[in-house]
């Protein structure tokens, strides 16, 4: 674990010395706050249980933030529940994934993923956010525990699931207008010549639906072989060197992108540099279509990209956290504001959130962290050895006002009002199961 910890410190030690390089300061301050308005009369969220037998939960969040949960629905398929497909232990966050429930853009499906049996599950969505169940299909992969995420292009009406076990990372369906998923035969790939058992985490579809970017979290799998039990994430690789297998460390390939074709086909994916280690989630902005920020799992920041019309990317230097408690920090999900002025971190090694500012193409931490820690039962820790109640996917109110977050080994789903400073109030919280929960979308 020493090894481990100092490895960790190296990697971001390096990422701080290169962000400092790029000179990331604030430029003056933000506009008005972000409160709710008068106007505001709330919505409709949605959470996927992700126990065995999957269940979509229901809530109403109201103009003041508070959630009230209106029904469950069961997908017809199977969660992969507390035990981690991955590192096959029970705890919170089993999925190293984000997108598992998406909302179609008019908002009449909502799509979510079964990670116990590789399925999908569609549901109709009524104008007042009620579901009904219209289909589950299995996705084609063989290896169970898998499909994750999702990514949905309304233009051809195709489905992109993302699985954590490869080769056939990404497989897609069809959508036909009554919601009924067709599996379709193409399959891709997100290993290359040098990793052949690398770990996606998600999916998302550029702003103009001609770019698929798949973030990624490991270049092999983690394995439990010290006799202390920690994860050995030091491995010897054919050029001789001891490689850490988190992805974009060193090797420059951590970001995918694929080509879009018409009929929803991928084509020939191109591998970026992330500029840092386990790029783990992406975001566009809102009101820029070539601009995204991407968060990094191991190397504690978060980053400014670029994508020109061909589909080429830049990535800045990221602006790192205070990690004095433990490295990794495992920042994962990302929130971004509807006026693009914040970003909001999902710290899972931390049992925290923080927020950054974005004031043009400069971003700057701005609470760190941004609300109190929540505690879990004590049971679980993080890489960094720090006891966590295991934070997963967050969702932001589309008024900018609310942000809820998922608590898995807390067993509870936290709102918070966002303040003017970027700190984050607790405003209500409901109960959910014990570590399986993931997934938020809402409107």
């Amino acid at each position: 674990m020493r090894k481990l910890r100092l490895a960790f410190s190296l990697i971001a030690t390096t990422v701080s010395i290169v962000a400092a390089a790029a000179v990331f300061t604030a430029l003056g301050s933000v506009a008005g706050p972000t409160v709710p308005t008068k106007n505001a009369a709330g919505g409709n969220l949605y959470m996927q249980t992700n126990e065995v037998r999957n269940v979509v939960v229901h809530y109403r969040w109201s103009a003041s933030g508070t959630l009230s949960e209106v029904g469950r629905v069961a997908t017809g398929g199977a969660g992969s529940g507390e035990l981690s497909p991955i590192y096959h232990v029970k705890r919170p966050n089993d999925f190293e994934g984000a997108g598992s429930v998406i909302l179609t853009p008019d908002r009449r499906l909502l799509f979510t993923t079964n990670a116990g049996d590789n399925s999908v599950s569609s549901f109709a969505v009524s104008k007042d956010g009620e579901l009904t169940l219209l289909d589950t299909k299995r996705t084609g992969n063989a290896t169970s525990g898998g499909a994750k995420s999702l990514a949905y292009a309304p233009s051809s009406r195709t489905l992109f699931v993302v699985h954590t076990f490869g080769p056939d990372h990404i497989r897609l369906m069809s959508v036909d207008g009554e919601g009924k998923l067709t599996p379709r035969p193409e399959k891709y790939s997100v290993n290359t010549m040098d990793w052949n058992n690398r770990v996606p985490t998600m999916a998302v579809l550029s702003p103009d639906g001609k770019f698929l970017f798949v973030g990624s979290a490991f270049d092999e799998f983690p394995s439990r072989k010290n006799p202390d039990g920690s994860l050995i994430l030091w491995i010897p690789h054919k050029d001789g060197a001891l490689h850490v297998i988190a992805s974009n460390a060193p090797d420059p390939d951590g970001i995918v992108v694929f080509p879009v074709g018409e009929d929803g086909a991928l084509r020939e994916a191109s591998f970026y540099d992330a500029r840092g280690a386990s790029p783990f989630y992406i975001a566009f902005l809102h009101n820029r279509p070539d601009t995204f920020v991407v968060g990094y799992a191991v190397s504690n920041g978060v980053s400014i990209g670029k994508v020109d019309a061909k589909g080429k990317i830049a990535v800045s230097a990221l602006v790192t956290l205070d990690t004095s408690a433990g490295v990794p920090s495992e920042l994962c999900w990302l929130a971004v504001s509807p006026d693009d002025r914040w970003v909001f971190t999902t710290n899972f090694g931390y049992s925290d959130i923080s927020s950054y500012r974005l004031d043009g193409n400069v971003l700057s931490v701005a609470k760190d962290p941004a609300s109190p820690k929540v505690p879990g039962d004590g049971t679980f820790r993080g890489i960094d050895g720090v006891v966590s109640s295991g934070p997963s996917d967050s969702w932001l109110t589309p008024d900018g006002a609310y942000l809820y977050q998922i608590y898995g080994n807390a067993s509870k789903l936290v709102g918070y009002a966002i303040r003017p400073d970027g700190s984050l109030e607790e405003v209500t919280s409901a109960p959910i199961p014990y570590n399986s929960p993931e997934g938020l979308a809402g409107f």
